[in-house]
């Protein structure tokens, strides 16, 4: 099984599973399991292709990575009459929705509550003139990742590290960017959409169209901060979640 459960609570109300942005691991969230403890158990997906799944090929369309999570993930929606709630930050956020309408085309568990973090509602499109990130020469993908500001500057400068870690993160930014929305009925799940103020990637109004994909309660949180607003409003988001899972 490729989830990674830092503090195991089965006595905890509600497990929270958490879906990685593009390129990252598993090490995004771990700082967040104590801040969620505990009534939270945090339960971290870890895909194909970093950390401890490297030499794997990472998925490079959603609709071959959503089914191959389903999966993966059946023994961990089992979790009896506790509370299940998934949270997903840009490209985790789109992992964590399409998942969701899997589960319930299959008739799966549903989560009780979908968080999503730092991306467009599904049927927003992309703004005119749009540079597409996953097919980029190296020069620029590497200027747009410094102008992110999640991306370490020593792994940019590094051309060992840039070998290891570029296909990862265009195959990733393939899933989101060749992602195509389909329209279905609202989710029945409640949802929480979370952005920062000062992110140009994903402005808050972007964020507010989430409400769209809900047919239960809706809750539009911002934060001071960019894209990665994670970072450096931790113990604010911890306690966020705490409070809308």
């Amino acid at each position: 099984m490729n989830l990674l459960t830092p503090k195991e609570n089965p006595d905890a109300p509600v497990r929270l599973v958490c879906f990685p942005n593009a390129g990252s691991g598993a090490a995004a969230y771990r700082a967040f399991a104590p801040l969620l403890a505990p009534e939270v158990e945090l339960t971290i997906v870890r895909l194909p292709g970093r950390e401890a799944r490297i030499a794997e090929e990472p998925h490079r369309k959603l609709g071959e990575l959503v089914p191959a999570l389903a999966d993966e993930l059946a023994p961990c929606l089992d979790v009896g009459a506790r509370r299940l709630a998934f949270f997903g930050h840009s490209m985790g956020a789109l992992v964590a929705f399409e998942l969701a309408r899997h589960l319930r085309r299959t008739g799966a568990r549903l989560p009780d509550k979908l968080v999503v973090s730092g991306r467009p509602a599904p049927h927003v499109p992309y703004p005119p003139g749009y540079e597409f990130v996953h097919d980029l020469p190296e020069d620029r993908l590497v200027r747009r990742l410094r102008g992110y500001a999640g991306t370490p500057d020593e792994l940019l400068a590094d051309p060992e590290l840039l070998r290891m870690f570029l296909p990862t993160l265009r195959a990733d930014f393939e899933v989101v960017e060749t992602y195509r929305h389909h329209p279905e009925p609202r989710l029945p799940c409640d949802i929480a959409a979370y952005g920062g103020r000062a992110d140009e990637e994903v402005p808050p109004a972007t964020v507010a169209s989430w409400a769209e994909h809900t047919s239960g309660a809706f809750r539009l949180r911002l934060f001071d901060g960019g894209h990665f607003y994670l970072d450096d409003a931790r113990s604010e988001v911890a306690k966020a979640v705490l409070t809308d899972v």
